[in-house]
């Protein structure tokens, strides 16, 4: 038995980081519905996960779209029942220019940065709360980013979209506590998996290196899912309203 044993677990955002997620979920016990704007990369993660013995379900969702949000609730209930977790992954990375800052950057990219990240948190959110309080209990995971907590003259928009989400972690930690409800928030610094990988100068790997506390090597998505597991678990049951960066000390906070 893992540590996630029964639990219903919509991972909204697959590929890298949330193919990593998924897959640790599942082999945690948990039954799985994946959902991404990419269905194919869904649908490629749970075949994985189905062979390696796990249950999963692959599905289409726009997180930004409150129908397409809705609907992926409404899977997790019809097909297994309930939901009892929901880790928040996806985003939105058009922001990336390292030489525009808010007088640079185009507002169509703002815009489309809040509206994915921002907007489609929010808009999960909604969707996952009512079926987790008639379930009499749950835990939200979102995945943030180094960036909300840091100072940069770059990604400004991108920034903004990820402090917003731990603004609204922190609401529903507040607000649906009484209710049984957790929520909680994971900032990665570079995170690298097969997807990235070889997008990523070797330039930018040196320097997160260099910037973390742990110098051996940079994130990958496994420490994440180790994380996001305790949290969505019963082990992590008294942790709720917290931000837990998953950095190699490259930020360190109170």
């Amino acid at each position: 038995m893992g540590i996630l044993d029964g639990k219903v677990i919509l991972v909204a955002g697959a590929g890298g980081i949330g193919t990593g997620l998924a897959t640790r979920y599942a082999a945690e016990g948990a039954r799985i519905v994946l959902g991404d704007i990419n269905t194919a990369s869904a649908e490629a993660a749970v075949a994985a996960i189905k062979d390696a013995g796990g249950e999963a379900l692959a599905i289409h969702l726009d997180g930004s779209d409150e129908a397409s949000a809705t609907a992926a609730v409404a899977t997790c209930v019809e097909t297994y029942g309930g939901l009892d977790g929901l880790h928040a992954n996806f985003a939105f990375l058009g922001d990336c220019d390292p030489g525009a800052g808010i007088l640079e950057l185009p507002l169509e990219i703002y815009d489309e940065t809040q509206r994915i990240n921002a907007r489609g948190y929010y808009l999960c959110t909604r969707a996952a709360l009512p079926a987790m309080i008639e379930r009499g209990a749950g835990s939200i995971v979102y995945t943030s980013s180094a960036a909300a907590n840091a100072s940069t003259p770059a990604q400004v928009a991108y920034a903004m979209s990820k402090a917003a989400g731990q603004a609204l972690m922190r609401h529903v930690a507040t607000r649906y506590g009484q209710s049984g409800i957790r929520a909680n928030t994971i900032a990665p610094a570079l995170t690298l998996h097969p997807g990235i990988a070889e997008l990523v100068p070797q330039e930018m790997i040196g320097w997160a290196q260099a910037a973390a506390a742990i110098k051996s090597r940079v994130g990958n998505p496994e420490d994440i899912a180790a994380m996001g597991a305790l949290l969505l678990s019963d082990q992590g049951s008294y942790i709720t309203g917290q931000v837990i960066s998953i950095d190699g000390g490259t930020t360190m906070r109170p």
